[in-house]
């Protein structure tokens, strides 16, 4: 069961009372990411994400990890395109001191200049070793293809041109103007009783700020091919379609026909690709959705030679699907897979803190397991196949990395 309550300041918690369990996840959500940002302040709301570990007025970095290594416990965080989290997955009678220290790292944190000059380093050698990774660095190009010189083309990581100008005035201005209650979610799942929210709402409820919450500029999708040359062993191609956004009525039928294009090891592109031609070790397919859109990614890695086959194999598999549709066995599959996902993922504390915690702060609801799988159930070939014709008719946006950098004339 899952409880709702909204503190007098509009901070939002959400609690769901797990008693079979012996652990507790907590974590702090705020609808604020690199979405948010400006061109000059770019990778500022995964750098204040560093920050926050990096010690308070009444803790030191070594005095947090040592609070929740001496407990047996986790804690970490993450930044997205739309979202941040801050989180500590502990035993439930260590649930307090978990809410405790999130707490002070949300309000307290000193951004001390010394640490932030060795944290900027961390975050230097994290930006070189996500370069060092091209099956990544190339869906990062992909969003700049697709959203252009919009936000959501921006890197997460920001650039090391504008981390370097970060200081404690510029982390605690975006935290003032993006941090504020509207924006923030309290996600418990858990062996923890409904009394906690009382405690959650005493160290979150009583905050207040002058700003309002932004409203997001929607993007115009844009269909470019861009090619990075970078020395590598393979070519790395990915293809952005125009997608759907949170909460639309026909996500269930996309998650399902992505599924059954690119989703599994009995997929269309994972058979065609790799099992039937042997041109690549990992090809994949995913959907991302955003508040007001989203995109459908295929991406694929082979060698410099194989680039075109590559190519052609992935849009002749898009076109068998765009002329027949999917098959009532690749359905039932794809939805008894889908099923069996979410089944599983209720066995997880974390998991289950992360899909309310998601829910609340994107969508403003949550569906129960029946009604999700409900929802799924729901899913027709007609449904899938209408959605198929009418995505893969559109136009594409294109990134590759590869040894030379030249788009091929076939892939133009």
């Amino acid at each position: 069961m899952i409880k709702r309550y909204t503190c007098q300041n509009g901070v939002r918690i959400v609690l769901e009372n797990i008693p079979t369990v012996r652990s507790v996840a907590l974590g702090v959500w705020i609808g604020t990411g690199s979405r948010s940002e400006s061109p000059d302040i770019n990778g500022v709301s995964h750098f204040l994400e560093h920050m926050f570990f990096k010690g308070t007025k009444t803790r030191s970095a070594r005095e947090i990890a040592e609070a929740f290594d001496s407990i047996g416990g986790q804690v970490n965080a993450f930044t997205s395109k739309e979202y941040t989290c801050y989180y500590a997955k502990v035993l439930d009678d260590h649930a307090g001191m978990a809410l405790n220290i999130l707490s002070d790292m949300f309000f307290n944190s000193a951004f001390d200049e010394e640490e932030m000059k060795k944290e900027k380093n961390v975050v230097y050698e994290e930006i070189k070793m996500y370069e060092d990774t091209p099956d990544d660095l190339v869906h990062d190009l992909l969003s700049k293809a697709a959203y252009g010189s919009h936000p959501l083309g921006y890197p997460i990581l920001g650039t090391e041109e504008t981390l370097s100008s970060f200081n404690g005035d510029s982390l605690r201005d975006y935290m003032d103007r993006f941090y504020i209650p509207e924006n923030v979610v309290i996600s418990v799942a858990g062996n923890v009783s409904d009394a906690f929210i009382a405690e959650i709402e005493k160290k979150f409820g009583s905050y207040e700020s002058s700003y309002k919450p932004d409203t997001f500029e929607k993007p115009v999708f844009q269909y470019e091919k861009l090619s990075r040359k970078k020395e590598t062993e393979q070519a790395h191609l990915c293809l952005g379609y125009e997608g759907l956004e949170i909460g639309h009525d026909d996500v269930y039928n996309l998650i399902v026909m992505n599924n059954v294009l690119g989703g599994s090891m009995s997929s269309r592109l994972f058979q065609d690709v790799r099992e039937q031609k042997g041109l690549a070790y990992s090809v994949f397919s995913y959907h991302s959705s955003y508040a007001d859109n989203g995109m459908l990614t295929i991406y694929g890695g082979t060698g410099s030679a194989q680039l075109e086959v590559l190519y052609e194999t992935i849009q002749e598999t898009l076109t068998f699907l765009k002329a027949d549709g999917i098959t009532s066995k690749e359905l039932t599959n794809s939805k008894e897979q889908i099923k069996g996902n979410l089944m599983l993922s209720l066995e997880s504390t974390n998991s289950r803190m992360s899909r309310n915690g998601k829910n609340e702060l994107l969508l403003g609801r949550h569906r129960t397991l029946d009604e999700m799988i409900e929802k799924v159930n729901e899913v027709t070939e007609e449904k899938v196949n209408r959605l198929a014709s009418d995505l893969f008719s559109r136009p594409y946006s294109l990134s590759l990395i590869s040894p030379d950098g030249e788009l091929p004339e076939s892939l133009r």
